[in-house]
């Protein structure tokens, strides 16, 4: 999943109740901390964040807004 970039949306893929998330819920990356590393900030509809967390690549699922080019 190397392709992970600033401003990237992602999916997060696991339970997180310690900071009030659920899997699946939608964030997006606003800062490469580390190797394997993201900021992710995750905010409701009207825009305000409520929450800030560091998330590795393998928590993380890249959501896609166009076609991959790749045939099912």
């Amino acid at each position: 999943m190397s392709q992970l970039e600033l401003h990237s949306v992602i999916a997060l893929l696991e339970d997180m109740p310690e900071k009030g998330l659920s899997r699946g819920q939608v964030g997006t990356i606003v800062a490469h901390l580390a190797a394997d590393v993201y900021d992710v900030e995750f905010a409701d509809l009207d825009g305000r964040a409520y929450a800030f967390v560091p998330l590795r690549e393998g928590q993380l699922m890249q959501l896609l807004h166009e076609r991959s080019g790749v045939a099912a």
